[in-house]
């Protein structure tokens, strides 16, 4: 998800053309994106280490985008 006060051009469209369809009352539309991945750890919080250091090096822009890490 793109963090507070980044610019969410997705969002921007998507909060302007939903009154068109019908749908007022809609507002601060923020798009982002889902990632699911199955990993082989010993246990849930090394599995948690590895994802959020994925995420840093490479799933996600920290600079940018804010993110969750949930495991099941």
């Amino acid at each position: 998800m793109p963090k507070e006060g980044i610019a969410d051009p997705q969002g921007q469209t998507i909060e302007k053309a939903l009154p068109a369809l019908g749908y007022g009352g809609v507002a601060e539309i923020r798009v982002g994106k889902r990632i699911e991945l199955q990993l082989e750890a010993a246990g849930p919080d090394e599995a948690r280490e590895r994802v959020l250091e994925m995420c840093e090096r490479l799933l996600a822009n920290p600079v940018i985008e804010v993110y969750e890490v949930t495991i099941r």
